[in-house]
């Protein structure tokens, strides 16, 4: 279950971060990129020849010349597995699937082998999955080699075979052992069927293809659908197989359809609107982000361009904004999902609405004009009920020969959410000050909205500010934009912002300072104001200083609120602070150097004492270790003490005492341990004499 939501999350991620909803784009060249990038060989070569073909399918059906030279690694794989005899049906199969594209030469003694092994799997295979992998290879080594006689003796016997594994809600289980049953290995048994009808050396009975249709009818009564139209395939957790999530299913289901529809001559009496829901679903993943799910969904749509049951056409649109400033042609694009031409066909445009809107059609049905050198359909001119704002365009396609209505498929009338945006005028803007008693206009100043201002206002507690202005379209129609805010910021950096609302084209706020003083927080003083007027579809939204305001206000009661305190700015607490300069003590005057010198002297004489004093004694080297393991640790105390002193020579010029002390403990141990073996070996001497 968490991998069936992990899939789901999965999915859903990759469906949002397409383009707006309803709207479906053809292959286009970011696939291109994104297939060269996701399919990147190692050392030369992918792991496996099912990633060998997957990769060059993908770029076979995308048409890249630039591509990685994978054709003379993958004829080496493919001789290696139809040469060995350990390779199984499994492994025969994505050889002979990756050599219909690569056309590595397999001689006839080679595919001579290769078809007796696959009827011998065919023979002894007791699930969908050996049905499905030794079938698939007796069907690419019949198309890649015309001199081979591949045939089925007993089709009809292995078609029941394989069709006991059908379910009667139309779905396919793996084996007989295992009851539980997914629309995955529905896709595989109808491809596999498929091949079995292709390989039959006699007519397979019609009331198994019949019963087959009906299997289909059911298998797609459980298909699921999106809001825009988009239809797919999605399976329960199977025992024993991982879960595939819905484009791995709806790939599989797809593929099994057209390879069965291309070898039955009857008509699968699916609804006209199927394909085109299948392609709106693959269309919509847009890019996927890994190399399986993008073999899925190119190999799918490539299914889709060319299959006996309908053909389905994608309206695409190179803008879906218009600028009625820049005079923009509504332009539409009519191609299959891989992005070919299509026949002669007409666009109309048969109705625009108003977004959220119910009313009847702003437009009456006309004729897209057809432009020869870009291969789309122009409308000039939009029509002058089309104003600034958001519509649903509804367009229909219309086919010039009737027999192309039986082979392709584009629907009814598809609508398509069109933004059309221009420069709105502001007019008659004004701010005031009244008297709140009597209304009457205490002082009142135009306002330039398009320029500068610098607007001086004053009032207190007991009047109020009135601003207005009105907005107009291009077409001199009312405009209400989503945002229209009037801002005042107290000189201590207190806010308030007010919404602007509007009768028509007029726009009006009256602020009466008299109910406002607590919300002001009793500040008097300085207010800035600032407007902001914006619209995703006004080209020329605002964002304009005003003036201030000094508002006088009474004082502020004991109990009454105070203003909330302020953020403090980031950069102020947490950017580079103020240099500190720091004057250092003046060193001390230090003394003639013959005094240094006499000194240095002194200290010297105790050493002096020392040596002489070791001379007085006699000391020599008669009890120095003689035997090669006592003199060598009689050596290195010697040079440990002769290291300790060094030290502090070291200590006195250049070390601090923290890095005096962390060698001297080291040296310590040293010392301790050569110490400790030389004197044992001395007092070990010194017994053997006493006792001698």
């Amino acid at each position: 279950m968490a991998r069936r939501l992990a899939g789901f999350l999965v999915l859903l991620l990759v469906v949002s971060i397409c383009e707006a909803a309803f709207l479906f784009q053809p292959i286009s060249d970011s696939h291109r990129s994104a297939a060269l990038e996701l399919f990147t060989p190692d050392h030369g070569s992918f792991k496996s020849l099912e990633e060998t073909y997957e990769a060059l399918r993908t770029f076979q059906i995308l048409g890249i010349e630039k591509k990685p030279d994978l054709t003379a690694t993958a004829c080496r794989s493919i001789s290696e597995t139809v040469g060995s005899s350990s390779s199984t049906a499994k492994d025969l199969f994505y050889a002979l699937k990756a050599n219909s594209i690569a056309e590595c030469k397999i001689d006839k003694k080679a595919s001579k082998g290769i078809i007796s092994r696959l009827n011998a799997a065919v023979s002894g295979a007791s699930s969908l999955l050996d049905f499905y992998y030794s079938v698939g290879g007796l069907v690419l080594i019949k198309d890649q080699s015309s001199e081979a006689d591949v045939h089925l003796a007993d089709a009809e016997g292995v078609f029941r075979s394989v069709k006991a594994f059908s379910q009667s809600d139309g779905r396919w289980r793996y084996s007989s052992s295992n009851p539980e049953s997914s629309a995955f290995a529905a896709g595989i048994a109808l491809e596999t069927l498929a091949g079995i009808v292709s390989l039959a050396s006699s007519e397979i009975d019609q009331s198994l293809i019949s019963t087959l249709k009906n299997d289909i009818i059911k298998l797609f009564d459980s298909i699921e659908k999106y809001d825009d139209g988009a239809l797919y395939f999605d399976d329960k957790l199977v025992d024993g197989h991982e879960y595939q999530g819905p484009l791995s299913t709806t790939s599989s289901v797809l593929r099994g359809l057209t390879a069965f529809a291309a070898v039955t001559a009857e008509n699968l009496n699916l609804p006209g609107d199927t394909m085109l829901g299948l392609a709106k679903f693959f269309l919509g993943i847009c890019v996927p982000g890994d190399a399986k799910d993008f073999f899925n969904q190119i190999d799918s749509l490539a299914c889709l361009e060319s299959n006996r049951v309908s053909i389905p056409l994608i309206l695409s649109f190179p803008s879906t904004v218009l600028s009625l400033t820049r005079k923009d042609s509504l332009k539409v694009g009519v191609s299959t999902v891989l992005g070919s031409e299509v026949p002669s066909l007409t666009v109309k445009l048969v109705g625009a609405f108003s977004s959220g809107s119910k009313d009847a059609s702003l437009v009456e049905s006309q004729e897209l004009n057809f432009d020869k050198a870009s291969g789309l359909h122009i409308l000039n001119d939009l029509p002058k009920s089309i104003d600034v704002g958001s519509y649903t365009f509804v367009f229909e396609v219309v086919l010039h020969e009737p027999e192309h209505e039986e082979v392709y498929f584009m629907g009814s009338q598809t609508k398509v959410p069109i933004s059309v945006t221009g420069l709105i005028k502001v007019e008659n803007s004004e701010i005031a000050v009244l008297d709140s008693d009597l209304g009457s206009i205490e002082s009142q100043k135009k306002l330039d909205l398009a320029g500068k201002n610098a607007i001086s206002l004053s009032a207190n507690h007991l009047q109020k500010l009135r601003l207005s202005f009105q907005l107009t379209t291009p077409h001199g129609r009312s405009f209400k934009p989503h945002q229209a805010f009037l801002k005042l910021r107290h000189e201590s950096k207190v806010e308030h912002i007010f919404v602007v609302g509007n009768s028509g084209k007029q726009f009006e706020i009256v602020l009466n300072f008299l109910g406002l003083v607590e919300k002001f927080f009793y500040l008097s003083g300085k207010y800035d104001m600032e407007l902001t007027i914006g619209d995703a579809a006004m080209e020329n939204s605002l964002l304009v200083a005003i003036g201030h305001i000094e508002l006088d206000l009474p004082e502020a009661p004991e109990k009454a609120p105070r203003p909330p305190p302020q953020p403090v700015d980031p950069y102020s607490r947490y950017g580079p602070k103020a240099e500190i300069t720091h004057i250092f003590r003046a060193p001390e005057k230090r003394p003639p150097q013959e005094l240094s010198l006499a000194f240095l002297g002194l200290t010297i004489l105790p050493l002096l004492g020392f040596l002489i004093g070791l001379l007085r004694l006699g000391v020599n080297l008669k009890n120095f270790p003689t035997k090669p393991v006592p003199a060598t640790f009689a050596v290195l105390f010697h040079v440990g003490i002769g290291a300790v002193l060094l030290l502090y020579v070291f200590f006195w010029v250049k070390l601090d005492l923290f890095q005096t002390l962390k060698l001297l403990g080291f040296l310590g141990v040293f010392l301790v341990f050569v110490g400790h073996r030389i004197l044992s070996h001395l007092a070990a001497a010194s017994a053997k004499l006493k006792s001698a």
